[in-house]
């Protein structure tokens, strides 16, 4: 045993000083790496800051990184986002609810909603945007003395609440207008195509009436000259028309109880203009109830036949 025991000791101390070596090896090896690794850490960390330094002061790049950043997180939610859902983020506007016509009919007074409610029901239209249009009627009524319930009127006879109406002659919208006649007074809204915003079809039509009554001279002779038949000897109606609904509206503006079936206006006759008066043969004695309706209407408008 003692011979083999003199015989294994010097593998064992060769064991051992490798062993020793192999260790000094990996401390060696593990410090480099660890002192490179603080290296590298320390060169990224100088780079990362001077780009950071260097993007700071360029405002293009910085805002050409920032769209390409905001597009890869679109992208990326994107694609975890349902189909429908993209199409309703394309489509929606929030701010579009500042272009509808309508208004709560909570926010009227009891006369005006109890109005507004018998309209809606009367010609089948949604409560909300009636009710705006009576608001204006009342808020316009008062500012040219015009009984607010004329107005409604006016557009029940006219175009039965479509402010998209069109005449054949011209006439657009919920007071059939005569746009290309009237158009200097649309240039304080913007242009011609605000006739079919009904809020100001609803204030250019008031001013237009207002002209045609102190014309006039009365109420019934200005509706005549509004629906553009005052040289006619028939207007089809018209001011009877409007006055009946008018006293339909302002029984229910008082409490009353009003069928909403009772007789509907029909719409107005379509004279608005020159379009629909046959020319009469010129003669020397023409009498002033013998012209035709186009040359009254030119005198009202002060505007030169064209």
């Amino acid at each position: 045993m003692t011979a083999l025991r003199r015989l294994l000791a010097p593998v064992r101390q060769l064991g051992g000083a490798c062993a020793a070596s192999a260790g000094v090896f990996i401390r060696d090896v593990g410090q480099g790496l660890l002192e490179v690794s603080h290296n590298t850490l320390a060169l990224v960390g100088f780079i990362a800051i001077g780009a950071v330094f260097f993007v700071g002061s360029r405002a293009d790049l910085r805002q050409s990184i920032e769209a390409q950043t905001l597009d890869w997180l679109q992208a990326r939610q994107e694609a975890r986002t349902d189909p429908a859902e993209l199409v309703a983020a394309s489509l929606a506007e929030p701010d579009a609810i500042a272009r509808a016509t309508a208004l709560d009919p909570k926010g009227l007074s009891r006369q005006q909603a109890a109005v507004a409610q018998w309209i809606s029901r009367r010609y089948r239209v949604a409560p909300e945007p009636i009710s705006r249009l009576v608001k204006e009627a009342w808020v316009v009524g008062d500012r040219v003395n015009l009984d607010p319930t004329l107005i409604l009127a006016i557009m029940a006879v006219e175009s039965s609440f479509n402010p998209f109406a069109q005449s054949p002659v011209g006439a657009q919208g919920l007071m059939q207008v005569m746009t290309r006649v009237h158009d200097d007074k649309y240039d304080a809204y913007g242009g011609n195509f605000a006739a079919f915003d009904p809020v100001t079809n609803l204030r250019v039509g008031a001013q237009v009436l207002k002209e045609c009554i102190s014309r006039a001279g009365g109420l019934e002779a200005g509706l005549r000259y509004y629906v553009g038949a005052s040289n006619l000897n028939d207007d089809g109606g018209y001011a009877g028309k409007v006055l009946a609904e008018q006293a339909n509206l302002r029984l229910v503006a008082s409490g009353k109880v009003v069928a909403i079936n009772v007789q509907r206006p029909t719409p107005a006759p379509a004279h608005k203009g020159d379009e629909d008066v046959a020319p009469m043969p010129v003669k020397a004695d023409v009498k002033p109830e013998d012209k035709p309706a186009h040359v009254d209407k030119v005198a009202l408008l002060g505007k030169a036949p064209t």
